[in-house]
């Protein structure tokens, strides 16, 4: 290994461990603070929290090295990208419909990834650091593979559409589970999808890609059993949420199922203040009037019936059986799953 690849890889390794101490050491003792602070008034909403929390001294600590691991793990990562070998396999096809990038896409960085989705080389950097970002836990992107185990129905698919599939992280577990399915991941950014088309030639896997947008696909009505999303809704404004549900509706056919993962409110102010504020570190603006906005209503307004949302453990339980999560001293995403169908 070559000396600038070992620096690269501590300074992966040092952010990594920074994001990891934020998570399982700053924000219990933040807790424990904020517990003891408001013991007597304790607030009843995030805006509450927040003006409690931000009133204590370790709170600015928590918000810097938020941001802070976050800017060094992009830089770590953008170099150990910039010193990967070039791939030898013949990727799969992208379909390309030519979309215009809109501003509210094209204009932020976002997880503070240098140059946004769109940069050339944004594919190979976003599959190092959606890695990263989970901690270093979702090698082998067991995570997405545990939510088509637990949170997908075991039935025979004619063709499964994956909104958002990026790099393909949650498209190839479809894949492989379904293999008698035609499968076809969407995604706005062309690297992204570059990427995924590439991974999917090493991996043998026979998916479509698709440059499209989330919420105008292109692909015929009642054509799908299955449309999915994963850390998709979160990244979109609540008007394009609206189009993006009529658009899942509109594919679906009669008995269709629709599965999104995501994030939802805990009903914990501090809990909920910690996630929305996530989001305003980590230039994801649409993720605080996301958990705001009614999304099961959303589906409903699409035609879309029994909506109900469930929270989900990535440690390994995944779907759980309703919108109750187990406690959990650390920092972690409130994971949960939005579950609907197509009326038959």
């Amino acid at each position: 290994m070559t000396p600038s690849a070992l620096e690269a890889r501590a300074r992966i390794a040092f952010a990594l461990t920074l994001r990891r101490r934020w998570a399982d050491t700053l924000y219990p003792a933040l807790r424990r603070d904020y517990d003891a602070a408001t013991r007597e008034r304790p607030p009843t909403t995030p805006f509450e929290a927040a003006t409690a929390a931000r009133t204590l001294p370790l709170y600015r600590w928590f918000a810097w090295c938020e941001r802070g691991a976050q800017k060094m793990l992009w830089r770590a990562a953008g170099d150990a990208v910039a010193a990967l070998p070039p791939v030898a396999a013949r990727p799969v096809p992208i379909e390309d419909t030519a979309p215009e990038l809109p501003a509210w896409y094209a204009d932020w960085d976002i997880h503070l990834q240098p140059g946004g989705l769109a940069a050339p080389d944004a594919g190979r950097l976003y599959e190092l650091g959606a890695k990263l970002v989970m901690l270093g836990a979702n090698d082998g992107w067991e995570f997405h593979r545990l939510f088509v185990r637990t949170a997908v129905p075991k039935r025979d698919y004619r063709r499964i559409v994956d909104l958002g599939c990026g790099f393909g992280k949650s498209t190839w577990p479809l894949a492989e589970a379904f293999p008698a399915a035609e499968v076809i991941g969407v995604d706005l950014s062309r690297p992204c999808l570059e990427r995924a088309a590439e991974r999917a030639g090493e991996l043998g896997l026979p998916v479509r890609l698709r440059h499209a947008s989330c919420d105008s696909t292109g692909l015929p009505a009642a054509s799908c059993d299955l449309v999915t999303a994963t850390m998709l809704v979160h990244e979109l404004p609540v008007p394009v949420l609206e189009a993006t549900f009529a658009e899942a509706a509109r594919l679906l056919a009669p008995g269709g199922q629709l599965r999104i993962l995501d994030f939802q409110r805990t009903g914990e102010p501090f809990r909920d203040l910690a996630i929305e504020e996530h989001g305003a570190r980590n230039n994801e603006p649409f993720m605080p009037p996301m958990l705001a906005a009614d999304l099961a209503g959303m589906a409903a307004r699409a035609g879309l019936a029994n909506v109900r949302w469930v929270a989900f453990d990535e440690r390994g339980a995944g779907r759980l059986p309703t919108l109750e999560w187990p406690a959990r001293a650390e920092w972690h995403f409130p994971w949960a799953v939005l579950e609907a169908e197509k009326p038959s």
